[in-house]
């Protein structure tokens, strides 16, 4: 805990929206990005609870309360607060493959079960998200991940979605020879295909696609899985099927 009476001190900063007169002239992302001693003092908000509901990612009425990822949040709200970019960074990582998407995108359960937001604001915590990855990705922290060693086994991941990225990228970090089947002419899914640039930009999909790509992970587009390339084929040519 970074500030004990941080949450106390400081109030809760949400990123500003571009003016209405410069968002008509392109299709860039909405928000401006915040500054970094401003997100440090957002994370100072983090009360570093003894149980922290913002990442239990439990089922209640069959509605997730806190992060279904389990992101442990706390941590590297407080290595943020520290100055600790790089830490944070690595500790996001622990709990979530692709954060720079979650981060623009997610709607934020965390924060609605963050303790803070009993009695105050919550803390900005997919603000200070957003801001850790793309912190890494302009210090070159973020590598392609290549496995150190292979399994053998051949695996093919049918959709190239959020859960089918996420699928290959975790497939290939174990070894596992991956190759993604995509119907359509670009890879990314409901990223590519159905966020809007005001929200998530497309270039934020391609830098990681690519970045799959140098990982080893295989990606084949035009071809529907079970029309263009029949299922049983696809069973005989690998030794699973996601």
């Amino acid at each position: 805990m970074g500030d004990p009476q941080g949450f106390l001190k400081y109030e809760r900063k949400n990123p500003e929206e571009r003016p209405p007169k410069m968002r008509i002239n392109d299709w860039e992302e909405l928000y401006i990005e915040m500054e970094k001693d401003e997100l440090r003092i957002q994370a100072a908000r983090c009360m570093n609870c003894g149980t922290p509901f913002c990442h239990s990612g439990i089922l209640i009425n069959n509605m997730v309360s806190g992060c279904p990822l389990n992101n442990l949040i706390p941590e590297w709200n407080d290595l943020a607060y520290r100055n600790l970019w790089r830490e944070a960074y690595e500790r996001l990582i622990e709990t979530n493959s692709f954060p720079e998407f979650t981060g623009r995108v997610c709607p934020a359960p965390c924060e609605k079960a963050c303790v803070n937001n009993l009695v105050k604001d919550p803390v900005s915590i997919k603000s200070i998200e957003y801001y850790i990855i793309e912190e890494a990705f302009k210090n070159g922290w973020v590598e392609e991940d290549k496995p150190s060693y292979s399994t053998g086994k051949k695996v093919a991941v049918v959709g190239s979605g959020p859960a089918g990225l996420s699928c290959a990228w975790e497939l290939n970090r174990y070894g596992h020879e991956v190759t993604v089947f995509e119907k359509n002419e670009y890879p990314g899914g409901l990223l590519t295909y159905g966020i809007p640039n005001m929200k998530l930009d497309k270039k934020i999909a391609k830098r990681r696609i690519e970045l799959m790509g140098k990982s080893g992970i295989q990606f084949k587009t035009n071809v529907n899985v079970g029309k263009d390339y029949p299922v049983q084929k696809l069973k005989e040519e690998f030794d699973a099927v996601t």
